[in-house]
């Protein structure tokens, strides 16, 4: 009997099948400090449990982005172990904060299937849900991954591409964070003094300062979410591909751009929902990200006057600073465009 995986090819999945990922993941206080060794991120609520006490929550949560990563990480034996690359994210929820001693599962659904016309490989489009030990649904989202087949002749199943919502819809935002005591909120110590009112639909924002990637970062990074492709780590395997060096996991841009958002949207403290997102472009050691930000659309929170949501989409690039606000000439990007993530975060009144 064969002992070992060489993980799913394109091949082995079908439609509504449902995969159990492996390994619990109980966070910890250590997760949460190495999280933020990495990426420096500065919201307060998220840092001191002190500060997110006062204002109502019943600790310091988890950053939201570590939460995704744990998440996304178990299913990558699974799912993307055979990856080309992840192509994309839709209908993102974050339904319900994660605390220090909370235990993460995973699991997820494959709701479609497209074989690409090379026939070298296929698109598995998968939900994934995360829980806590309780049983509850911490996260849930969409994702869709360009997977290689084993053999290019294996017969492929019936094509079907799921219909994936543009947005999360309002009434799904929210849920995590409790009710916030305004007057215990300490702009000040949060960093900064705007609020919902104070950000206007259409505006830009350049949060000007840049994080250099080094080798050693995204192999702890990646490693800390137990996501184990080869891409990321082998660099023997990688010489042989088509960089010829280990490619940067996505997240690890998605988590630096919203470090760096702090300049600017310090106290957007809770992302809400990641509406879509495109990784455009690769990124490898030795670059240095920077990042921009629009502001989509505002909205109020049916029922809650303590905080309200802004639609956010965050362009990343690569060596190269927003201050002009790179992104799409017409149907292309900037070459430098590495991130592509439209997000709703909830922000105090």
């Amino acid at each position: 009997m064969i002992k070992t995986s060489t993980g799913n090819f394109f091949e082995d999945f079908r439609l509504g099948q449902t995969i159990r990922h492996a390994t619990p993941r109980t966070m910890t206080a250590g997760d949460a400090a190495l999280y933020l060794g990495l990426f420096g991120s500065r919201f307060a609520v998220q840092s001191s449990g002190v500060f997110a006490s006062a204002i109502g929550y019943r600790d310091a949560p988890l950053d939201d982005l570590l939460v995704f990563h744990v998440v996304f990480g178990k299913t990558v034996p699974d799912i993307s172990l055979n990856a080309v690359a992840n192509l994309g994210y839709a209908g993102c929820q974050f339904p319900a904060p994660v605390f220090v001693g909370d235990t993460l599962t995973a699991t997820s659904e494959v709701i479609g299937l497209k074989e690409n016309s090379n026939r070298k490989t296929g698109i598995v489009y998968v939900r994934t849900r995360g829980a806590k030990q309780d049983g509850t649904i911490v996260l849930d989202y969409v994702r869709w991954v360009m997977v290689r087949k084993r053999n290019e002749s294996a017969p492929a199943p019936a094509d079907h591409v799921p219909q994936l919502p543009t947005a999360v819809g309002i009434k799904l935002l929210g849920s995590a964070c409790p009710p916030i005591d305004a007057k215990a909120y300490d702009f000040e110590l949060a960093g900064s003094p705007h609020r919902f009112d104070d950000y206007q639909v259409g505006e830009k924002i350049d949060h000007i300062d840049g994080i250099t990637v080094e080798e050693a970062e995204h192999q702890i990074a990646t490693r800390l979410y137990q996501n184990n492709a080869r891409i990321h780590f082998d660099q023997f395997s990688a010489a042989q591909g088509r960089f010829g060096r280990r490619l940067i996991y996505g997240g690890h841009v998605i988590s630096l751009a919203r470090s760096l958002s702090f300049n600017g949207l310090a106290n957007a403290f809770h992302i809400a929902a990641i509406n879509g997102g495109r990784h455009v472009a690769p990124l490898f050691a030795g670059g240095t990200v920077f990042a921009w930000s629009k502001v989509l659309a505002k909205s109020e929170l049916p029922g809650r006057a303590d905080v309200g949501a802004l639609r956010m989409r965050t362009i990343a690039t690569k060596d190269q600073p927003c201050a002009d606000f790179p992104g799409k000439t017409g149907d292309d990007y900037d070459p430098a465009v590495l991130l592509d993530l439209d997000y709703w975060v909830l922000i105090p009144r």
